[in-house]
């Protein structure tokens, strides 16, 4: 720690024992490097929030298509089990719903 401090010290006399026109190419490399930063943090930001939009997207998206697939199935499976109950064949229940005989079964 107490290098870090003497090293410190050490910038501090270097930068004011400086020429004039060293110390504005001084402050200007220091501006630049300051707006780069900047500059990347700000594209950083960026670029997370638009990963972050795109991932939920998809997640929404993915979801959206599961909850399709399985509200389809439940609706075939309810379309079956009222056509079994009205006496239909296992295998016309089948040709209609697209469902095995076993699951029509199963039901």
């Amino acid at each position: 720690a107490q290098k870090s401090v003497f090293k410190k010290l050490e910038q501090i006399v270097d930068i004011a024992s400086m020429s004039k026109a060293d110390r504005i190419k001084y402050d200007e490399s220091i501006k630049k490097y300051r707006d780069t930063l900047a500059v990347m943090s700000g594209q950083w930001l960026e670029g997370e929030a638009k990963g972050l939009q795109k991932g939920l997207l998809k997640g929404k998206a993915e979801g959206l298509q599961k909850g399709l697939l399985k509200g389809k199935a439940e609706g075939l499976q309810e379309a079956a089990k009222n056509m079994k109950a009205m006496g239909m064949s296992y295998e016309q229940i089948a040709a209609a719903t697209g469902l095995s005989e076993e699951t029509i079964k199963s039901l």
